[in-house]
């Protein structure tokens, strides 16, 4: 392994923080907090899915399990972010959505790699519908906008990742 991937992300300074959402209409910051609190607890979930679906194995498929997982986990720290720079916190609802993350992925998990990645694309399908929804309905600023429409890409990958390991 390089070293270049020993570091999954660099430490957060203060210059990478900013206060956000100053002057911003109430209707406006109810929107933004909606949808950071929906991607936030989707993204939990989808950290405990991948993580319940990982096995002991030394099989290429754990690889890429994990490499998602933890791309995932960069995608909740992004909106936990996002969040407190709003003034916001996140959801107490986030244990449920990490709960039923590992429900899926021990349950997929158990019915076999097929039902694994079917699962897993299901799931980045919805995903990328809550990212389209939401990128489309909600005034965000362009910072934001842009972590929406990076993590949203990430997840299309994950989708033609998936979809490729079915086809094989």
């Amino acid at each position: 392994m390089s070293n270049n991937n020993l570091i999954i992300r660099t430490e957060v300074k203060d210059r990478d923080v900013q206060v956000r959402g100053c002057g911003y209409p109430p209707a406006r910051l109810k929107a933004i907090r909606k949808g950071l609190i929906t991607l936030h607890n989707f993204e939990r979930m989808a950290v405990n899915i991948y993580r319940s679906q990982i096995t002991k194995q030394p099989a290429k498929e754990n690889i890429q399990l994990i490499s998602a997982m933890l791309n995932e986990m960069t995608h909740v720290q992004d909106f936990q972010m996002k969040l407190y720079e709003f003034g916001f916190r996140p959801s107490i609802l986030r244990y449920f959505f990490a709960l039923c993350g590992q429900a899926m992925g021990c349950s997929s998990r158990i019915l076999g790699m097929k039902r694994v990645l079917k699962t897993d694309i299901w799931v980045e399908k919805e995903a990328i519908k809550h990212y389209n929804k939401l990128i489309g309905t909600i005034d965000w600023d362009p910072d934001t906008r842009k972590v929406l429409e990076k993590n949203r890409a990430d997840e299309q990958e994950h989708v033609k990742r998936w979809e490729k390991l079915l086809s094989v």
